[in-house]
C-alpha cells in the first residue's frame, strides 16, 4: 500500500506546446535520469517530410473545426533507421508541420482513446486504398463509374474523418464521394492491431545475484535481435531467458531477464532490442515534438521499418531499490507515474510537491492530470540523490475550434480570418514513389504535390493537481457515429 505525507495540494505546472506519446524509464541507484519522447521503450520513430498529401484530391469540409477547401488523401512519413510509411489523418482540425517527428502509439495514448468507432477506421483502411490495389474492383463495389489512385485516397480518408472527427465532407470527385459512402456503410469495428516492437515494463530492479525481471517482449516481428548495452557488459551484466541462458535473439512473449552477478556494486543496466518490420495498419502516430505539433495521424501502409526498444534493470545489496515508469493515459488525462519497489526497506519519493512511501515489494500507481496539448515535465526525487524525470506533451483530442489548416493541404478561405491561418493551395498530388511491404502497388501518377497547410499551437500556462489510482481504468466508448 502506498502512503501520502503532506497535507498540501501537490501543483504540476509545465508550459504548452502541442502533442505527443509514451513516456518511460528507469530509476538510477542515484544521481539523475531523463526519460523523453525521443527516448521510449518502443515503437517506430519517424519525421514527416513535408507538410500537406502526396497523393489525394480536393475536398470541401462542410462542418467541423475546419469547414472550407482543403486536399485529403495520404501523407508519407519517413522512419528513423529505414523505412516508409503511408498514414491518414484522425485529427482534422489540427494542420501538419514539415519536419514534424512522430512516435507509434496504441490507441488508448491517441485521440482514439475514447472513440468507439476506431475499430472501424481500421476496417476502412484494410478494405480501401492503398490495402486494396485493385481499384477498378473497389469501384465496382462502391458503385463508382472510376477511380483513380488520387480520388480512392480522399474517399477513404472522407470516410475515416467520418469516424474519427465527425465531420461531413463533399469531395470534388463524385467518385471519391461514393466511396466514401460505401466505406462508411459498410464498416465494421475490428480489433486494435499489434505493436511494432514494445518491452514491458520498461524498468525492472532487484538484489545483485538474481535475474532481475521479466521483461516481455510485444511484437509483430517474427525475430527480434536483444543485446545488452554497454553498461551491463561493464557491470557483468548478461541478458537471459528464465531458465538462465544467455538470448541474443527473441521472438513476441518472450520474457527477458537482467543476469546480475552476486556482489556486483549498486547501479544500472540496460538491453536493446531491435527488429525490422513491416508496421501494422492501423497503429496510430502521434507528433512528439512540442515545437512542431502536427496533427494524429494512423497507418495505412508501411515498408519494412526499423524499431528498436530498449528496456532498464536497477540493482543493489539492501535498502529501497525502485524502478519507475511513466505512461500516458488519455482516458484520465494525464500521465501515470508507477513506482515499484524490489528491496527490503520502504522506498520514500517526492512527485509533484507531495511525498509518498511504497513498502518493500510493493508497486503503486500516480494519476499525474496534464492539460491537453501541453508540454509536461515531471521529477520524481528521493534519498541518496535519485532523481528522474519524465517528459513529453499529451495530444488525446481532436481538435475542436477553428485552427485551419486541415489535412495540412487545402485551399485558402476567400474571407479574412481572425484566427493564424497558413496559406494553402489546392490541386494535383502525385505519389510519393514505391516503398514496398504493405504498401500497394497501383502504378504513378504526378508529383506535383499540393503546398502544405502549417498549423501554429496555442501557448497555455496551467497547473493541475496530482491525484493517485491503484489501478488503471479502461477506456469508455465516447464518440458518435
Amino acid at each position: 500500500m502506498i502512503s501520502v505525507r503532506g497535507r498540501g495540494p501537490a501543483r504540476f505546472a509545465a508550459a504548452a506546446i502541442a502533442t505527443g506519446m509514451l513516456a518511460a524509464g528507469a530509476i538510477a541507484g542515484a544521481g539523475s535520469a531523463v526519460a523523453d519522447e525521443n527516448n521510449q521503450p518502443g515503437g517506430v520513430l519517424a519525421t514527416l517530410p513535408k507538410a500537406g498529401v502526396t497523393i489525394g484530391s480536393g475536398v470541401k469540409i462542410l462542418d467541423g473545426p475546419t469547414p472550407g477547401r482543403t486536399a485529403a488523401g495520404l501523407f508519407e512519413l519517413k522512419v528513423d533507421g529505414g523505412g516508409t510509411l503511408k498514414t491518414y489523418c484522425i485529427d482534422v482540425g489540427r494542420g501538419t508541420v514539415a519536419g514534424a517527428k512522430y512516435r507509434e502509439a496504441s490507441w488508448d495514448e491517441s485521440t482514439l482513446h475514447n472513440n468507439e468507432n476506431a475499430g472501424k477506421i481500421l476496417w476502412i483502411l484494410e478494405n480501401s486504398y492503398p490495402q486494396v490495389n485493385d481499384l477498378t474492383a473497389l469501384a465496382g463495389k462502391a458503385g463508382a463509374k472510376q477511380l483513380t489512385e488520387k480520388t480512392a485516397a480522399a474517399g477513404t480518408q472522407i470516410a475515416i474523418w467520418h469516424f474519427s472527427d465527425n465531420v461531413k465532407v463533399d469531395a470534388d470527385s463524385d467518385d471519391a464521394d461514393k466511396l466514401a459512402e460505401y466505406l462508411i456503410k459498410s464498416a465494421e469495428n475490428l480489433a486494435e492491431p499489434e505493436a511494432s516492437l514494445t518491452l514491458e515494463p520498461s524498468a525492472v530492479s532487484g538484489k545483485a545475484g538474481e535475474k532481475l525481471g521479466p521483461v516481455t517482449v510485444n511484437t509483430n516481428a517474427q525475430t527480434v535481435n536483444v543485446a545488452p548495452g554497454a553498461d551491463a557488459t561493464s557491470a557483468g551484466v548478461t541478458v537471459v531467458d528464465k531458465d538462465g541462458n544467455a538470448v541474443t535473439a527473441a521472438k513476441q512473449g518472450d520474457q527477458l531477464f537482467f543476469d546480475v552477478p552476486e556482489d556486483t556494486e549498486p547501479g544500472t543496466a540496460s538491453l536493446t532490442a531491435q527488429a525490422n518490420t513491416e508496421v501494422a495498419v492501423g497503429r496510430a502516430f502521434t507528433s512528439v515534438d512540442p515545437k512542431n505539433p502536427s496533427q494524429t495521424q494512423i497507418l495505412a501502409g508501411s515498408s519494412s521499418s526499423s524499431v528498436t526498444a530498449t528496456a532498464t534493470a536497477n540493482w543493489a545489496n539492501e535498502g529501497p531499490i525502485p524502478a519507475v515508469t511513466a505512461e500516458k493515459n488519455c482516458v484520465k488525462g494525464g500521465v501515470d507515474v508507477t513506482a515499484s519497489n524490489e528491496g527490503d526497506e520502504p522506498f520514500t519519493f517526492t512527485l509533484a510537491g507531495k511525498e509518498y512511501e511504497i513498502p518493500a515489494g510493493g508497486s503503486e500507481t500516480v494519476t499525474v492530470p496534464v492539460q491537453e496539448d501541453q508540454e509536461y515535465n515531471i521529477t520524481i526525487t528521493g534519498p541518496n540523490g535519485f532523481e528522474e524525470t519524465f517528459t513529453g506533451t499529451l495530444d488525446c483530442e481532436t481538435e475542436t475550434e477553428t485552427t485551419t489548416g486541415g489535412s495540412g493541404g487545402g485551399e485558402e478561405t476567400p474571407e479574412p480570418s481572425t484566427e493564424p491561418s497558413p496559406a494553402t493551395v489546392g490541386g494535383d498530388t502525385g505519389t510519393a514513389g514505391d516503398a514496398g511491404g504493405n504498401l500497394a502497388e497501383t502504378g504513378s501518377s504526378s508529383n506535383t504535390p499540393i503546398i502544405a497547410g502549417v498549423a501554429l499551437a496555442l501557448v497555455v500556462l496551467g497547473g493541475a493537481a496530482v491525484f493517485f489510482l491503484r489501478k488503471k481504468t479502461p477506456a469508455t466508448a465516447g464518440s458518435n457515429d
